[in-house]
C-alpha cells in the first residue's frame, strides 16, 4: 500500500483524494493546507489522515510515501523546492510553474531527486485523446503537417481567495489552461515549437467582479498559431464563454496520408485515409470511458493516477530518474508556449520560443 500525502485540499486536491479512494493499492494517509475549511473538506473524504497546516510539518512527519501538490500555480515552485529535498514521489498539478524560470529551477533541483517526479497533465489520458495520440503515433495519417485543438467551455470556476482571477497567479490563461493543449500538440508533432503567435483578450468573464480595487485580467478567448521547425503548425481555438456546446473539446490531426479527430464528451475518435475514405465516410471509434471513477475530466485523472502508481511500483533506478527529468522538461515547454502566446498577444507580435525559453 503506498501511502499518499495531499498538499492543498481545495477544489483540485479533493479531485485527487476521490481518485486515490477508488485506486488499489493507495491510501490517503495525509492532508496539508492553511485554510481550515478546505482541510475540514478533504478529512471526510480521506477519514484518519492525519492534517497539518503547512507542507514542511507533513514532509516531516513521515506520514506518506508519494505527495500530490495540489496548491495554486504560482506556489508550485517553492512546494516543490521542500519536497524535491526529500525522497518522496511527487504528482504536481499542471502547469509545473508560472513561469520558465521557475521551472528552470524545479528541474534543477530534480536532478537527484530518487523519487519519481510527474506533472498532472492529464488530458493526455483522456480515452479518445489516448486513442488518437497511439493511432498517430502508429502511423495512421502519414507523417503530421497540421494540428487544431478547440476547446469551448464554461468560465475559469471560483478558487480558494480567488487567486485564479489574476494572472500574476495562474501565469495567464494560455499557461494555467492551455498547457495540456500544448502538451497534446507536442505529442503528436515530430518537430519541436519554434514560433508562437496569439491574439486574444478578455471579453465576457468576471468583467463584474471586483477584489478590494482590482478588476480580475484573465483572458477568456484566444486563437494561438504555433509553427514547428520541420514546417508543421498547429492551432489552438479557445472560448471560456461557451458552455452552451455539444462538444468541449475537439482535437483534429492531419498528415500527408489522412486526418484523425478526437471529440469530447462525445467520447468518439474518426478516421479518415486518404484514397479510402471520403468527406462524411470515416472510420468511427468509440472510445467509452471505463475508469472507475470519472470525476472532472472523464475518467482521465483516474487513469493518471494509475500510471503514476505504476511508475513508484517499478522502484527506483536510472531510467525512472531520467523520466521523471523528461516529463518535467515537457512541462517546461508547454509553460514556455503559453508564456510565449501572452507576451505574442501583448505585443500583436509572433513570439520565438528560443526567446522565452534558450
Amino acid at each position: 500500500m503506498i501511502r499518499y500525502g495531499v498538499i492543498g485540499t481545495g477544489m483540485m486536491g479533493r479531485e485527487h483524494i476521490a481518485n486515490l479512494s477508488r485506486l488499489p493499492g493507495a491510501e490517503v494517509t495525509a492532508l496539508a493546507d492553511p485554510h481550515p475549511p478546505s482541510l475540514e473538506a478533504a478529512e471526510s473524504l480521506a477519514p484518519g489522515a492525519r492534517r497539518f497546516s503547512h507542507c514542511r510539518d507533513l514532509l516531516a512527519a513521515d506520514a506518506c510515501d508519494a505527495v500530490v501538490i495540489c496548491t495554486p500555480n504560482m506556489t508550485h515552485v517553492d512546494v516543490l523546492g521542500d519536497v524535491l529535498g526529500t525522497d518522496l514521489h511527487v504528482l504536481v498539478e499542471k502547469p509545473l510553474c508560472t513561469t520558465v524560470a521557475d521551472c528552470r529551477r524545479v528541474i534543477d533541483a530534480a536532478a537527484g531527486h530518487r523519487g519519481v517526479i510527474r506533472v498532472g497533465l492529464e488530458y493526455r489520458y483522456m480515452a479518445p485523446f489516448a486513442r488518437l495520440i497511439d493511432e498517430v503515433q502508429a502511423g495512421a495519417v502519414g507523417r503530421v503537417r497540421m494540428v487544431s485543438m478547440r476547446e469551448h467551455r464554461f468560465p475559469f470556476l471560483s478558487k480558494v481567495g480567488d487567486w485564479n482571477r489574476f494572472g500574476e497567479n495562474t501565469g495567464g490563461t494560455l499557461v494555467e489552461k492551455c498547457c495540456h493543449f500544448f502538451d497534446l500538440m507536442n505529442l503528436v508533432m515530430p518537430g519541436r515549437p519554434e514560433r508562437v503567435f496569439a491574439s486574444g483578450g478578455q471579453a465576457v468573464n468576471h468583467l463584474d467582479e471586483r477584489f478590494g480595487d482590482r478588476v480580475p485580467d484573465i483572458d477568456d478567448n484566444a486563437y494561438v498559431v504555433v509553427d514547428y521547425d520541420d514546417g508543421a503548425r498547429a492551432m489552438l481555438d479557445l472560448c471560456m464563454f461557451a458552455e452552451a456546446t455539444h462538444n468541449q473539446q475537439e482535437f483534429a490531426v492531419v498528415g500527408d496520408a489522412g486526418k484523425a479527430e478526437a471529440l469530447v464528451p462525445e467520447h468518439i475518435v474518426r478516421i479518415g485515409r486518404r484514397g479510402r475514405h471520403s468527406i462524411g465516410d470515416v472510420e468511427v471509434v468509440k472510445t467509452p470511458v471505463e475508469a472507475p471513477y470519472r470525476g472532472f475530466h472523464h475518467g482521465s485523472s483516474f487513469v493518471e493516477h494509475q500510471r503514476f502508481l505504476e511508475a513508484v511500483e517499478a522502484g527506483d533506478c536510472a531510467d525512472s530518474r531520467a523520466r521523471s527529468i523528461q516529463a518535467l522538461e515537457a512541462a517546461l515547454l508547454c509553460v514556455a508556449m503559453g508564456v510565449a502566446g501572452q507576451q505574442s498577444m501583448a505585443t500583436g507580435l509572433p513570439v520565438a520560443i528560443a526567446d522565452i525559453s534558450p
